[in-house]
């Protein structure tokens, strides 16, 4: 009787010990630790492996049978053309290629990933609908790569939202289709439902609400925005404020001045912001006003100069219209105040208070005492802020002037900047100019705000400059950014100018070892990428 029972009472015992007392015997090992099932004549690691897989076949056979779930929906259909067969098989490609790990030296296979948007662009410009069976790789590219997100949700269409209902990894793609969605439904409903979501909402909605009304009925949102200021948190203020950026106007002026008086500090400054940009407000007059008393023409030596009287002080008004009383870590107060006034200060003023002289006049003029430097960064400032091409044009100066390259009146960084004001075709001449003058080593964030493909004079400036580097004989390491921007900007034709850099030269003396090598392995990746990308537009065209 006892054989008989022996069994039965096993089986019990394993049916009482937790999977958790199995894992943590297990783990501390059954010398330190007993394992909770024990059977007569079976030494304890034994005992403890027939109890782990007795629970294991328990657990498996304890899962309930679900109801079966209900089919999806067929994906729907997309209108737009097949890539041809080409551009396929490239996209592919593209899309299995994998960052280098580790970086170090990459040898001549290009950089396929960052080739990518540029194949998007063109497939989203000739409207092409995606291969169904690499969709799931390009929402995967997409999640690891926000910048590549519209562009590739673009391309993929309809079945990126219905792919991403069966797959939460992919759910961004929800987010932004029902974002544009939430925006134009917005936008499109009647006055009394527009209010009743602005009043209700929750917040994101009703910054999607006041962004949409903005670009079709800027008077409406003013008047939403209006209704409940006064009620509003100091940070939800602020970001509502944000979105009277698009389409800023002087009907804007009178709820701006008021938000002038607002308790937060950063809504003040903000609102003072947004007059400023409005050269007909009547903060721009009592800017101008201010910094026309801090800067004035010297008349009293044989060559007209400027002279500064930086502000003695932040007085209340000055504080109410957006100046901030205390200056960062390592800047005067004066120098600080002087430079938020000019910056505010619109700039066809200057013009009638300094001798009705035009902007490259007004810049050429010596500045007493030391203060030319804070006076033109100021004036970049404002000439970015007021897109004002006639100003960044006068405080760029020509390409070749001496201190373009390093430090003087305006910084690289404040060029840059300035570029951004002129048309394409001027600002690649520009750049191509510093290029020529100064070589390459400052010219990168200079070359970052060029359209692409580049300009062919500015294509010709950047390869003169890449041979000049290696004849100099030093590693091409320093020009690698350079190098990065040139694959995915140079227009694919300059690839037959570079064969020729591809040899590897002969090494001078006071060479850097190996230099050569590099370099001849840097302009073949450069010739490749460049035929690729003429491969890409070809396959592209169908």
């Amino acid at each position: 009787m006892a054989s008989s029972t022996a069994p039965a009472e096993a089986a019990a015992r394993h049916a009482r010990t937790s999977w958790e007392e199995l894992v943590t015997a297990a783990l501390l090992g059954t010398d330190r630790r007993t394992p909770p099932v024990t059977v007569p004549g079976r030494e304890a690691p034994a005992a403890l492996l027939d109890a782990a897989a007795v629970q294991t076949v328990r657990r498996r056979a304890g899962l309930r049978a679900a109801p079966a779930a209900e089919r999806p929906a067929p994906a729907p259909a997309d209108p737009r053309p097949p890539v041809p067969a080409a551009a396929r098989h490239r996209l592919a490609a593209l899309l299995a290629d994998h960052p280098h790990a580790g970086g170090g030296r990459r040898g001549t296979s290009p950089d396929l990933m960052e080739l990518l948007p540029q194949w998007l662009a063109l497939a989203n410009d000739r409207g092409y609908a995606p291969p169904p069976e690499l969709l799931p790789a390009l929402l995967n590219a997409a999640r690891g790569r926000t910048d590549l997100r519209p562009q590739a949700l673009a391309f993929a269409g309809p079945r990126a939202q219905w792919l991403a209902r069966l797959n939460p990894d992919w759910k961004f793609a929800l987010r932004t289709a029902q974002g544009g969605a939430r925006a134009a439904g917005l936008r499109d409903a009647d006055r009394a439902e527009r209010e009743r979501r602005w009043q209700e909402g929750l917040f994101a909605e009703r910054v999607a609400l006041l962004s949409a009304l903005r670009a079709h009925d800027p008077q409406m949102a003013r008047e939403l925005l209006t209704s409940t200021w006064p009620t509003e948190r100091a940070e939800d203020r602020l970001m509502f404020l944000d979105s009277l950026r698009t389409g800023l106007s002087a009907a804007d002026e009178p709820f701006l001045e008021q938000a002038l008086g607002d308790r937060s500090r950063n809504v003040r400054a903000t609102a003072a912001e947004l007059l400023s940009a409005l050269p007909h407000s009547a903060l721009a007059a009592r800017m101008a006003d201010r910094a026309s008393s801090c800067v004035a023409l010297d008349r009293t030596s044989g060559i007209p100069a400027l002279t500064v009287e930086a502000p003695h002080e932040c007085d209340a008004g000055m504080e109410r219209d957006g100046v901030a009383p205390k200056p960062p870590a390592g800047r005067g107060e004066r120098s600080w105040w002087l430079g938020q006034l000019v910056e505010a200060a619109p700039l066809a003023a200057w013009r009638a208070c300094l001798g009705d002289r035009p902007p490259a006049e007004i810049v050429a003029l010596p500045v007493a005492d030391g203060w030319r430097g804070e006076l033109h960064a100021a004036w970049c400032r404002a000439a970015v802020r007021q897109r004002d091409a006639t100003w960044a044009r006068a405080l760029l100066g020509v390409p070749s002037s001496p201190d373009a390259a390093g430090p003087g009146a305006v910084s690289l960084a404040e060029r840059a900047k300035l570029l951004t004001t002129l048309p394409g075709v001027e600002r690649a001449e520009w750049v191509a100019g510093f290029i020529d003058a100064h070589g390459l080593s400052e010219a990168f964030q200079l070359l970052g705000v060029c359209a692409v493909p580049w300009a062919p004079a500015l294509g010709r400036a950047v390869v003169d400059a890449l041979n000049i580097a290696r004849d100099a004989g030093s590693y091409p390491w320093s020009f690698s950014g350079v190098m990065g921007l040139a694959e995915r900007c140079l227009d694919p034709a300059e690839a037959v100018r570079l064969d020729a850099l591809t040899a590897v030269p002969d090494e001078r003396e006071d060479a850097a070892p190996g230099a050569g090598g590099y370099w001849s392995e840097a302009f073949q990746r450069l010739v490749t990428t460049l035929r690729l990308r003429a491969a890409m537009r070809e396959e592209l065209r169908g």
